[in-house]
C-alpha cells in the first residue's frame, strides 16, 4: 500500500483528495501549511507528494528544495499558477510533474500512479546493469548514479529519463517516444519538460553543460546518449 502526503490550504481540494485517494487504497497524511508538510514528510516518509505552491506560510518551491534535501520522493505539484515561468520553476527545484488548477480528478490520480511506479526499482538486467563513461557511472539496477567518486542525486523523472536514453545508448530516442516512457501516455507535446530535464541532466553529469558529449540533442528530433 502506498503512501501519499496532501499538501494544500484549500480544505475541500484536502477533503476531495483524501476521499478518492482512501477508495483507492491509498494511506493518505494531509498538511495545510509548509512547515507542517516538511514535518511529515520526514515523519511519515511517502511514497509520493502532492503539493499546492500557494501555501500560508512559505511558497511551494521552497517546500520542493526543502524535500530535495533528503529524499528523491516523487512530487506532483498541483497549483493555480499556469504561466510557463513558474512551471520550468517548480520543475527545475525538483518537481516530477505539474498539474494545473482546476483539475480532472482521473487525471490526477492517473499522473499520481505514473509517479509513483516511475520511482519503483528497476530490475537488474545482467551484464549491462552498469554503464560507465570517463567521468560518471550509471548503475541501473541499484539506480544510482556516481560521478568523479562522489553519490549525484536524481529526481525519479531525472532518472527515468537517464535511464530511458542509457538502455538506448547510440540510437536516437524521440521527443514523443521520451515524454511517453518517462510522464506516460497522454504525453507526446510537452517537449519543454523535456528541454528542463535534460538541461539539469546535464549540469549533473556533463563535464561541460553547454556542450554536451554525453546527452547529444538531435533538433527537432529528440536526443541520444553516447557513451
Amino acid at each position: 500500500m502506498h503512501r501519499v502526503l496532501v499538501v494544500d490550504d484549500e480544505p475541500q481540494i484536502v477533503r476531495a483528495l483524501v476521499i478518492n485517494l482512501k477508495a483507492r487504497k491509498y494511506e493518505v497524511d494531509a498538511a495545510q501549511d509548509g512547515a507542517t508538510a516538511l514535518k511529515l514528510a520526514a515523519d511519515r516518509h511517502p511514497d509520493v507528494i502532492v503539493l499546492d505552491l500557494g501555501l500560508p506560510d512559505m511558497d511551494g518551491v521552497d517546500v520542493i528544495r526543502g524535500i530535495r534535501g533528503w529524499t528523491r520522493v516523487p512530487i506532483l505539484v498541483l497549483s493555480a499558477r499556469h504561466s510557463s515561468d513558474e512551471k520550468v520553476e517548480a520543475l527545475d527545484a525538483g518537481a516530477d510533474d505539474y498539474v494545473t488548477k482546476p483539475f480532472g480528478m482521473d487525471e490526477l490520480l492517473a499522473r499520481l500512479r505514473a509517479a509513483v511506479r516511475r520511482a519503483e526499482p528497476a530490475a537488474p538486467e545482467g551484464d549491462q546493469a552498469v554503464v560507465a563513461t570517463e567521468t560518471f557511472t550509471v548503475d541501473l539496477a541499484a539506480k544510482k548514479v556516481n560521478r568523479d567518486g562522489a553519490d549525484v542525486r536524481l529526481t525519479p523523472t531525472e532518472w527515468h529519463l537517464l535511464e530511458v536514453l542509457v538502455r538506448n545508448a547510440g540510437r536516437l530516442v524521440s521527443q514523443k517516444q521520451l515524454l511517453k516512457e518517462v510522464w506516460g501516455p497522454s504525453y507526446g507535446t510537452e517537449t519543454n519538460y523535456l528541454r528542463v530535464y535534460m538541461a539539469q541532466l546535464r549540469r549533473k553529469l556533463e563535464a561541460d553543460p553547454a556542450h554536451p558529449r554525453h546527452f547529444v540533442t538531435e533538433p527537432g528530433m529528440g536526443y541520444r546518449f553516447e557513451q
